[in-house]
């Protein structure tokens, strides 16, 4: 039995969204919600200025296991996702093997049970992700899958992208095209920009991305079917989003928390920690991606975690793998960059998007929740990581806000 008191609650969809209650909670459930409760037996957690919301979910996570476990276990994952204040995360096909049919997902959901924080796979597209043949996608959706995407692969047959779309419109599935022209991008690896070029390093057009996007809305209003476009980084994309939004709305978006927050202008130091795909762009663009985020063009804000040994990332920028991790960084980065309420909203919109239950702050509910200190700033630095690996582009950057822990799935765990 835990008693949380003086928590104030944010959530926009709760007629106590801004107030301050306390809540009691046993065996999972939100008992009571009162201004003052009293309760001998419960854990009492208090903290200075302690908020509350629904717990938060992380559309695009990659985890090491299985297959590449010296990045980080599963084990390890769901203790970063805690510390970051995630309740639920979806977890991306990026390992080995890849699931692609129901026992790959199966598998998944298994391995990963009763756990603080609940994991979602996400089933590959297609058949070993080579864009040829569509997985096994309706049985995977049945053993749980929220999703199928061909992790950071382009669907270069247009074809297969439509026919995909069709088949999951008649089971209500989501679809996630990466926002990329294979061959307009070719070898590039960073922005096409002065400081790529002044770097000597093979560039990549935000072309690449655009024609990419615009061509995949064409599919979708011909299909009709669910697509999510993840990680976009151009403005000249979610412009092409927000006008096909304005008559449909079965397209969705999200945006990576290290696109918002900085720009090309890092590459200067040779760090490969920001060598990541999409890659970052130019100072100008990014700001043009911060004035979206008011519009409700972007739908969902990501980590896009992805963990990598140091045999990945300490060599010379162009042989180094792209990625960083961001499960411990991206409440303090995002609400650095905008208001609360907006923080939370872009942190838990993932629900909607991926057709899960939205958690509530209500008496006689199962509590999902996430515990958070809005104010407080700092420095991230290495004691701030849990993950395994420690590829983090936000090392040295200004965060605002902590997380004090999470209770979801008839556990808590709570922050040092």
């Amino acid at each position: 039995m835990i008693l949380l008191k003086n928590a104030t609650i944010v959530d926009d969809s709760s007629n106590l969204n801004g107030q301050k209650r306390d809540l009691l909670i046993k065996n999972g459930k939100i008992e009571k919600i009162g201004v003052s409760i009293n309760e001998e037996k419960a854990k009492i957690i208090e903290r200075d200025n302690m908020h509350v919301s629904i717990g938060w979910i992380d559309t695009s996570v990659s985890l090491g296991e299985p297959g590449f476990e010296e990045r980080q276990t599963l084990e390890n994952g769901v203790k970063a996702a805690a510390a970051g204040g995630f309740t639920t995360i979806m977890l991306n096909p990026n390992n080995q093997p890849n699931p692609q049919d129901q026992s790959g997902i199966k598998y998944l959901k298994n391995v990963t049970a009763n756990q603080a924080v609940t994991v979602l796979p996400v089933g590959s597209f297609s058949l070993d992700q080579k864009g040829e043949h569509l997985a096994e996608l309706y049985d995977m959706q049945r053993a749980g899958a929220v999703s199928f995407y061909d992790y950071k692969h382009e669907i270069t047959n247009a074809n297969l992208l439509k026919v995909g779309l069709q088949y999951t419109s008649s089971f209500n599935g989501v679809v996630q095209s990466f926002p990329q022209n294979k061959d307009i991008a070719g070898k590039g690896m960073v922005n096409e920009d002065i400081i790529g070029t002044n770097l000597g390093l093979k560039s990549m057009p935000s072309l690449a991305e655009e024609l990419q996007i615009a061509r995949d809305l064409r599919i979708a209003n011909y299909t009709k079917g669910r697509l999510h476009i993840p990680t976009v980084s151009t403005n000249e994309g979610l412009n092409l989003i927000k006008k096909y939004k304005e008559t449909a709305q079965n397209v969705t978006c999200s945006v990576s928390i290290h696109h918002l927050t900085m720009s090309s202008n890092e590459l200067e130091s040779f760090d490969a920690n920001f060598k990541v795909q999409p890659p970052l762009r130019d100072e100008e663009e990014m700001k043009q991606l911060y004035k979206h985020l008011s519009s409700g063009i972007i739908d969902v804000v990501t980590s896009d975690h992805i963990p990598l040994t140091i045999e990945h990332k300490d060599l010379e920028f162009d042989r180094a793998t792209s990625g960083t991790i961001g499960l411990e960084s991206a409440f303090g980065a995002l609400h650095n960059l905008i208001e609360l309420e907006k923080t939370i909203e872009l942190l838990t919109n993932g629900y909607h998007v991926f057709h899960q239950n939205r958690p509530t702050i209500e008496e006689g509910q199962f509590a999902n929740l996430t515990l958070f200190e809005p104010e407080t700033s700092y420095t991230f630095e290495q004691k701030h990581i849990v993950s395994t690996s420690k590829n983090s582009a936000f090392l040295g950057k200004q965060m605002k806000g902590k997380v004090i822990g999470i209770i979801n799935n008839k556990k808590a765990i709570w922050n040092e």
